[in-house]
């Protein structure tokens, strides 16, 4: 028996069709017939190879690093052009937190869901 990787991200919202939507308009998402998300796992290992990967993690209770996002956890989403992406972004109106940063292991950038949420948007490096 093995826990294989996360099977699922369950999000509570005030509006879930409105929120979705904003997914769908704002970052290009598309929602499946059941109006979620549905990301494949062989895009992602295609693309990097080993570096294609979900993290899982836990937090100080007392972290700032989801902030200004008052919920307790923070969404990090895999993007394959992190600057195309932060133009569509730009276009709808959504703010940055903070400026995009470069690491060896990849280049991020952060916006706020409209539940409130803390996204990180995370270009990987080709592994």
């Amino acid at each position: 028996m093995a826990v294989l990787g996360v099977g699922g991200l369950f999000v509570r919202s005030k509006d879930p069709e409105a929120s979705m939507a904003w997914y769908r308009d704002v970052l290009g998402l598309q929602l499946d017939q059941y109006g979620g998300i549905t990301f494949s796992h062989g895009e992602a290992a295609a693309r990097y190879g080993d570096g294609a990967r979900t993290i899982f993690a836990r937090f100080k209770d007392d972290t700032d690093y989801f902030r200004p996002s008052a919920q307790p956890f923070m969404i990090n989403l895999l993007v394959d052009d992190l600057d195309a992406l932060l133009e569509r972004i730009k276009a709808h109106g959504v703010e940055l937190i903070g400026e995009p940063e470069s690491y060896d292991y990849g280049r991020f950038a952060w916006i706020m869901d409209p539940d409130g949420v803390k996204i990180e948007l995370w270009e990987s490096v080709e592994l």
